[in-house]
């Protein structure tokens, strides 16, 4: 995650965050996961701009909703069934840079209970908006 942070583009950047967020979704793409829900773990940090999150009256209207990434989830969730990680990283990466102040993305997903030899397996994407 350093080099992340040390990109030029958001250096005026305040970085909200969402840990390990575990829903129930449809997602694989072998017959044998296509017939229920697996768990899927999420990690979510954005980057907004100070501009856009710092307040002066101490206001939830003056700043990026953290419920934007619960609710992003859930939208992309109840869509229904995705087969890949990456495609369930892209597409939430994309609605949340959709939103006006933010500048960057990072998700990353992880299914716990994919093999039972291992903690979990996953796909992480970082995505910067084009200035």
């Amino acid at each position: 995650m350093s080099f992340v942070l040390s990109h030029p583009s958001l250096a005026e950047c305040r970085r909200l965050f969402l840990r390990n967020y575990e829903v129930q979704m449809k997602i694989g793409a072998y017959e044998s996961e296509k017939a229920g829900t697996q768990r899927v773990i999420f990690n979510i940090d954005l980057f907004v701009t100070l501009a856009a999150s710092t307040s002066v009256a101490d206001k939830l209207t003056e700043v990026v909703d953290y419920n934007l990434m619960r609710n992003t989830i859930g939208q992309r969730v109840a869509a229904g069934h995705v087969h890949l990680q990456e495609t369930l990283c892209d597409d939430i990466a994309q609605a949340m840079l959709d939103h006006p102040s933010v500048r960057a993305v990072r998700v990353s997903t992880e299914k716990p209970d994919a093999y039972p030899d291992c903690e979990s397996v996953g796909v992480e994407v970082f995505r910067i908006k084009a200035a």
